[in-house]
């Protein structure tokens, strides 16, 4: 079976990396592109890498330009998703790659995003432990999906292992993420021109403002944490892509060695996209650009009583479009891998 596409944003950043991996899908035919101020352009004019798709026009982003699709993907800024979710009951999937759907509290959003309430839908990250199993159980099927915030993601799969598995205090966790501009979108932004941001480092959303908080305390809870708490301080770097978060924790009483590792060895031995280094090796951003892969690195620090977790995603693969299409794949029925590459680009 061939499954007809619809890509809303496919202008932007996040829409044209969902095209890009789709347009290597077996499955799929990419039938619809959207956009809202560039609608009546050629697709090409706006992603000139993707040369297999040139023949595509953006069409006006409406609920009856999206409807009558097998699969329907929102490439949307925050808080627009939910006024097409609720045009399109008919749609077989419909996945949301902004935050209009990930979150179950209400007062998390109205704290950190404001505006109308939607209702949750289900989480795709299929490799984060959920209870007794992993997210990927509850994607079978699906056919509402939230894509997750790329640094939520990322922070959430660093340490989940070693919350799931009592092996680290949760009420104390740090993390930093060395982060690239795209994952703020395509926008014209002053503050992410290459003037800005080349030669600096560039801190933002420091003090518990930043929007992806309450989704990696979901995460977390999920994993078995009833109350986690976390600093969360994310920086602009110069590089257009990725991802490089330093999270730690407080190592649990009693907790050896061998369980902390095991932990997180016995949480993604056999997955395909999470993968845990060597002990002694850390990621590089370098290693994951255009992979579906995030690279963990584990360290155990007794002199400071902490575990530390060094994680590398490309934002825009595995930490958005990638999660979205795997997440797809397994709500289809299809193999999870397809269209989907562990092997980043380099130099």
């Amino acid at each position: 079976m061939t499954y007809s596409v619809a890509v809303s944003g496919a202008s932007g950043y996040a829409g044209g990396e969902i095209l890009r991996l789709l347009a290597q899908h077996p499955d799929v035919e990419i039938r619809t592109v959207t956009a809202h101020s560039n609608a009546g352009d050629p697709l090409i004019r706006h992603q000139p890498h993707l040369r297999s798709l040139r023949h595509l026009e953006l069409q006006p982003t409406t609920p009856e330009i999206l409807a009558g699709h097998d699969v329907v993907f929102l490439a949307l800024p925050h808080g627009q998703s939910g006024q097409y979710t609720d045009a399109l009951g008919d749609a077989a999937l419909v996945i949301d790659a902004g935050a209009d759907h990930r979150l179950v509290s209400p007062d998390a959003w109205a704290r950190f995003y404001g505006g109308d309430f939607h209702e949750p839908w289900t989480y795709g990250v299929p490799e984060l432990l959920a209870g007794r199993e992993k997210q990927r159980e509850r994607l079978r099927g699906a056919t509402r999906i939230a894509a997750p915030g790329c640094n939520a993601s990322t922070v959430s799969l660093s340490i989940a292992p070693g919350v799931a598995a009592g092996v680290v205090d949760a009420s104390d966790i740090v993390s930093v993420l060395a982060v690239g501009p795209s994952g703020a979108g395509k926008s014209l932004k002053p503050h992410l021109l290459g003037s800005e941001i080349l030669g600096s480092a560039n801190p933002y959303a420091v003090g518990g403002t930043h929007r992806h908080i309450p989704e990696i305390q979901q995460a977390l809870r999920d994993a078995g944490a009833p109350d986690p708490r976390i600093s969360f301080t994310p920086v602009i770097v110069p590089m257009s892509r990725g991802i490089l978060a330093t999270t730690t924790a407080p190592i649990a009483p009693g907790a050896s060695d061998a369980e902390i590792r095991a932990a997180w060895e016995d949480a993604y031995g056999d997955e395909p996209f999470v993968q845990l280094l060597p002990e002694g090796e850390v990621p590089r951003t370098a290693d994951v650009i255009g992979a579906n892969t995030a690279l963990v690195g584990l360290a155990i620090d007794r002199s400071a009583n902490r575990v530390v977790v060094v994680t590398a995603v490309d934002n825009l693969a595995k930490g958005t479009a990638g999660a979205a299409i795997q997440s797809m794949n397994i709500a289809l029925g299809l193999s999870e891998t397809t269209a989907l590459t562990v092997n980043g680009v380099a130099p």
